[in-house]
Parts: structure tokens; sequence; C-alpha cells
């Protein structure tokens, strides 16, 4: 690094994916939307080489919390296969954010930002260690040092009322089919690309604004 260079800024990717089986639905959407995802991510990193960008990748349903990424540098990730997202289960919500979230927490520092996305067309149905105020609780925390916290739900779900009870600002509602798959998924992707935008110029986006588009 240059003197006159800036410091790097380390941008932490924590994804946080329904793998239930009423995922099914949209395995093959929601698939390639992962993937499609991870990319935009690894393009992030070349287009500001300024900024460290790192992935958690985590599907969850209740036989299984898969962590597919751990704090993984985005050039050294790879599209998931095929096999590796395969919907069954319940929908263990808190546990998965819980353990997540606080996995990440333990790798950071105040220094550095932290996007969440988290996606599910379920409700909360087989919890065994988090509890809503926990999870609640630590992104309420979490908020004031750089985390940005977004909750992506289907149609079917009261999405607004959801992201609220987590305490959670940024929320996406999208339609649980082919076409509204791939739109909810390329929305998220450029939002995350204006969030990276934003950072390299040190610009603050408002608060409720994450998925706003002109």
């Amino acid at each position: 690094m240059k003197k006159n260079d800036q410091p790097t800024k380390r941008v932490f990717n924590l994804i946080i994916v329904d793998e239930s089986g009423s995922m099914s639905i949209i395995r093959r959407q929601a698939f390639s939307g992962i993937n499609e995802t991870l990319q935009t991510v690894r393009n992030m990193q070349e287009q500001f080489p300024g900024q460290e960008q790192r992935v958690t990748l985590v599907t969850f349903d209740s036989f299984n919390t898969a962590w597919h990424y751990d704090n993984t540098p985005a050039k050294q990730t790879k599209d998931l296969a095929w096999t590796d997202y395969s919907p069954s289960g319940g929908t263990p919500l808190y546990d998965a954010m819980g353990m997540a979230i606080s996995k990440l927490n333990a790798q950071t520092s105040d220094a550095d930002n932290v996007l969440v996305t988290v996606i599910t067309d379920g409700e909360e149905n087989s919890s065994k260690e988090w509890t809503l105020k926990m999870v609640r609780t630590m992104i309420e925390k979490l908020k004031q040092h750089n985390w940005t916290f977004t909750l992506i739900g289907t149609d079917n779900l009261d999405v607004e009322g959801m992201a609220h009870s987590f305490a959670i600002d940024e929320h996406l509602e999208f339609r649980q089919d082919e076409a509204g798959t791939k739109a909810m998924f390329a929305r998220e992707r450029r939002s995350r690309s204006r969030y990276n935008a934003c950072l390299e110029s040190s610009t603050p986006c408002a608060v409720g604004s994450f998925f706003q588009e002109e």
C-alpha cells in the first residue's frame, strides 16, 4: 500500500438463506440467485479494490445449518453446486440468524462494515436455542456499529411486520414464483452495489432506503 492510499475498508457480507421444504417451489431460482449474489460480491471486490470483501453464506432448515463460506475472502468463493441447496424440513429462523450473526460479530471490529441479508419464505417454527428477543437485542446493538440488516420475504408473509419485530429497517417482499424470485435477486444485487458505492465514497445511506430505486 502506498503512503497516500486510504486504509482498506473491510466489508463483511453475511447471507442467510432459508432452505426449508417450502423453498423447493423456487429451488432453481433461489439457487441461481445465491450464485449471482456471490458473483456480485466478487465483482464488488474488482470494482472497489480499496475494499476487502468477505463472505459468510449460511443456508438452514430444521435438519441442518450449512456454512458454505465462513468469513471467506470474496476472491476465494465459487458458485454453489446444485446439491449444495436442497430444501427440506422446517424453519429455525431465530437459531440461524442468532448463530450466524453472533459468530460473525466475534470476527469483526467496530471499524468494519457488515451487510446482513436474510431471505425466507416462512416464519419461525422450529428454533431451539435462540428467541426473537435475543436476536432483536443483538441486532439493535450491532446497528450502532456499521451493521446493516435486510430482511427479504415472500408475499405470503407480513414482511414489514417481521422486519419490525427484529428491529430491521430494510425489508423487501417478493412473489414466490420464477419471475418474482428472479426480480427479487436482481433488485437485491443492485441494492448491494449501491451500498458498496456509498461505502467507497464515504456517503452514508439513509436508513430505510436500501432497496429504493430511482
